[in-house]
């Protein structure tokens, strides 16, 4: 098989938002984006705990609560 014919059976197999993405990183010439566009999905079940510390999460981001990236960065370059 060729690579183009590769490229195509590839690509025939993504949904649209996936399509996007890819053509996004293409653009972009990425490879990081590309690497995550194409990866598997993470089908991993997740526990009550997890899903209620996101739910939390989101609140808190809806409340306000968030804290700007630059700050997180500060913090996490003293430790």
């Amino acid at each position: 098989m060729s690579a183009v014919e590769e490229l195509h059976r590839m690509l025939d197999g993504l949904d649209e938002a996936r399509g996007r993405l890819v053509l996004e990183a293409l653009r972009r010439g990425d490879p990081v984006l590309l690497r995550l566009a194409l990866a598997p999905e993470d089908d991993e079940s997740t526990t009550p705990e997890e899903d209620a510390g996101a739910a939390e999460a989101r609140a808190e981001y809806r409340r306000g609560e968030g804290r700007p990236w630059s700050e997180v960065r500060r913090e996490m370059r003293r430790c």
